[in-house]
């Protein structure tokens, strides 16, 4: 029952309610708060100045609360009309529950009614303190609204039913015993509340004052209040209005107020009004059951959290524990490698010094020996022994030679601990996320197609909290197969090179940590060039049907480029590694389409060796190696370079195209997989199949320059050498599908130079051709 208590006070006074009236909102003020709370409006706004404009209107109009509002700027409660003559300009009051409650504007004229059912100033408004619903009084004023038998009864019913129902009622924290009870007012005061609020004089000196229990008596004994026609006061409801949704007297009904309305016994809808509202609070039963549950499930997890915290605190001190147990005994073995060196150095040095003691003292012998035959004055007995003692000294002599004097270890430990990393792991020891990373977003605006080649960018959300440890890119083969990883890593940007031209190629991201991969992001509609003429375009998704021009392509960006296996198509090669990345640090050209790709690990001979970014290659073997490029070409014209970096001891090396299959441990050219030029620092020969042909004067030196152009539009492949064609053109009839590749050995270091446009002079001839 004492939950009910705030249902049952009124929201202006924060009392109980006295003779409360119900608004057409469904609210509930009681009469004394409701005339404290009116306010007057202007002459237009009044329902009667619009019936006369012809505009249609209710009862109780609300008002337009765009034009005025009751809402004070400076607090959350009502304030008034400003800009109005009428608009009371009284210092206003604030009730207990921070509503600000208006004096009446002119004192109410006395009548024969009751002073709460006395007339209210014209044109009056009053807006309900709980929904701020504001409307215009019609001229019965506050007789208009129904009043709240029910609610009177259920007051009274609770007030009985409380123990402590003799406490004041106007005590604003813990209420105080009351002493009295005022049977007008029906309010119990205790000493301090009834001399502030219920002063002896005036009006109130003709109230009668009560003890409490007598007040209470007297409260159980009175009669019942029944409820009566707001329209016609002396009849009681007998029927109900299912339109208007009220209860109405006979009188309403002869008059003719609701003669087309649908009417029904009062008793009736009592009764289905009744049922409907049990059932309705049947759904918030279960709704107030569920919130029990829901509230023993929070308690039981508050529970729950505090025994998770113990146990993971627990788990925690454990698993530091662990840690310095495994420090301490790493700690006990490197101080056993310690001592194990410590006698190792004193064993060597003890060593060394026993055999030097023993030598020295075998030499001091032989000294003295030899200066006691000094002294002999025999000369023949003298010389009989002098040439075995000069001998024997200069033997010992050579014995103490170099090293022999050197101690044979240094008393420096060579140890040294490196606790760098296991710090560094300590300072980054931290809790993981427990959480999948979000999904990435593609950066339309960044995304874009090249020539043969697709870049792609993507970032994590911005308001994404969980870390990304990398993040797994998906193409198709261009033709609606199935998507395949072509690159994982911490990047967020990635150029694949070695598409199809004229060709439609979906791509999609998802972001993966320790705890999982994320969901896959949009899937993104990428279209290459249909040549390798073609301008550059961004395609950005969904694929539109025009194309814009690339305003922009960042020159550092990951790379991976995908192997074709047969002519015309490309597919994706994962024979070392799934996920080749190499890292371009060349500025890229805008002008025209051009190829950029990188010497390829993966498919290289074991014995060749990488440096800058796979663009420099040597050898470590005397013999010839073979390495390919990344990017495999079938159709357009393609031009690269490469620069003699070192060239030692007048060596061979081959330049030129080969298959993917070639062989990769003899001279480019010894198969039939490989169409190349060989040159040494004199001439240069062509090689296909182990077949030598046009042998041409001039040769390499260390910085010489070899340029590669492979024109499938003319089907011919040529040298140059310095800028200047190197013999005839070298292959005719060139078809398929070929990768740059060079051989060369260990006196040889060449760096690729690639995205370079065709020289002009070939340009200018195969266009007049």
């Amino acid at each position: 029952m004492e939950e009910m208590e705030e249902e049952l006070k009124c929201p202006v006074c924060g009392s109980f309610y006295r003779e409360p009236i119900i608004l057409p909102c469904s609210h509930n003020i009681c009469q004394a708060c409701a005339r404290n709370i009116l306010v007057q409006t202007p002459e237009s706004e009044s329902p009667q100045s619009r019936r006369a404009s012809g505009s249609g209107v209710s009862d109780y109009d609300y008002l337009d609360l765009d034009k005025m509002s009751l809402y004070s700027e400076a607090d959350s409660g009502y304030g008034s009309y400003g800009g109005f003559a009428s608009a009371p300009t009284t210092p206003c009051q604030k009730s207990p529950n921070g509503v600000r409650v208006f004096p009446p504007a002119m004192p109410p004229p006395a009548t024969h009614l009751s002073p709460a059912l006395a007339s209210v100033p014209r044109n009056s408004c009053i807006t309900c303190p709980q929904c701020h619903r504001s409307l215009i009084l019609d001229d019965r004023g506050l007789r208009g609204f129904p009043k709240n038998r029910v609610l009177e009864g259920v007051i009274d019913r609770y007030q009985q039913s409380k123990a402590a129902a003799l406490k004041c009622q106007l005590c604003e924290k813990a209420p105080k015993e009351a002493t009295v009870m005022c049977e007008q007012c029906d309010v119990f005061y205790c000493d301090p509340c009834r001399l502030r609020c219920h002063p002896p004089r005036g009006p109130l000196a003709k109230h009668r004052l009560v003890p409490p229990a007598q007040g209470r008596v007297s409260r159980r004994l009175s009669p019942r209040k029944v409820s009566t026609c707001t329209d016609h006061e002396l009849e009681n409801h007998s029927m109900y209005c299912v339109q208007c949704k009220m209860p109405v007297c006979y009188q309403c009904l002869e008059e003719g107020k609701h003669s087309s309305h649908e009417v029904k016994a009062l008793g009736a809808m009592w009764k289905l009004h009744k049922s409907q509202l049990s059932q309705a609070l049947n759904g918030l039963s279960d709704r107030a059951k569920e919130a029990k549950e829901f509230l023993v499930q929070l308690r039981n997890m508050v529970q729950q959290i505090q025994e998770n915290s113990v146990e993971f605190e627990a788990c925690l001190v454990a698993q530091c524990d662990a840690l310095i147990d495994a420090l301490n005994r790493r700690k006990a073995q490197l101080l056993a490698r310690v001592n194990k060196e410590h006698e190792h150095k004193l064993k060597v040095v003890r060593d060394q010094i026993s055999h030097c003691t023993v030598k020295l003292r075998q030499t001091t012998g032989l000294m003295e020996y030899c200066l006691e035959v000094i002294k002999e004055n025999d000369p023949s007995g003298f010389l009989q022994i002098s040439d075995a003692l000069i001998r024997r000294v200069h033997l010992t002599e050579d014995q103490w030679g170099k090293g022999t004097l050197t101690p044979r270890m240094t008393t420096d430990f060579d140890l040294s601990l490196d606790n760098s990393p296991l710090l560094q792991s300590i300072h980054q020891l931290d809790f993981v996320q427990m959480k999948v990373p979000a999904t990435p977003i593609l950066q339309l605006e960044d995304c874009c197609t090249h020539n043969n080649s697709a870049t792609l960018s993507w970032k994590q959300p911005p308001l994404s909290t969980v870390p990304a440890e990398g993040y797994i890119l998906e193409l198709d083969d261009g033709n609606g197969g199935q998507f395949r990883e072509v690159y994982v890593g911490k990047e967020t940007m990635c150029t694949v090179d070695g598409l199809h031209f004229n060709s439609t190629y979906n791509a999609r991201i998802k972001a993966f940590n320790k705890m999982g991969v994320s969901q896959y992001s949009k899937t993104l509609v990428l279209q290459t060039s249909e040549d390798t003429d073609s301008e550059e375009q961004t395609v950005p998704f969904p694929v539109p049907s025009e194309r814009l021009p690339l305003r922009r392509m960042s020159p550092f960006s990951s790379t991976l480029n995908l192997q074709p296996s047969f002519p015309g198509r490309a597919y994706f090669d994962f024979r070392s590694s799934p996920h080749q990345l190499s890292l371009h640090s060349s500025l890229q050209s805008l002008n025209a389409p051009v190829a950029w790709f990188a010497f390829d690990p993966g498919s290289a001979h074991s014995d060749i060796i990488f440096s800058n970014d796979n663009l420099t290659v040597t050898c470590s073997s005397y013999d010839d190696r073979v390495v390919l490029g990344k990017t495999g070409f079938s159709k357009g014209v393609h031009y690269w370079e490469l620069t003699v970096d070192r060239y030692d001891n007048h060596p061979d090396p081959a330049f030129g195209v080969a298959r993917i299959d070639v062989m990769k441990d003899v001279m480019l050219g010894k198969d039939d997989k490989a169409w190349a030029m060989y040159v040494d620092n004199n001439r240069s020969w062509f090689m296909h199949n182990n077949s030598h042909t046009n042998r041409t004067e001039g040769g390499i030196t260390k910085g010489a320059t070899i340029g590669v152009l492979l024109d499938f539009n003319r089907k011919t492949l040529t040298f140059f050498i310095n800028d200047e064609q190197q013999g005839p053109i070298a292959f005719e009839n060139v078809e398929g599908l070929f990768f740059p590749a060079v051989s060369l050995n260990r006196n040889v270091q060449v760096t690729l130079h690639t995205g370079l446009q065709v020289p002009d002079f070939y340009s200018s001839r195969a266009s007049i051709a």
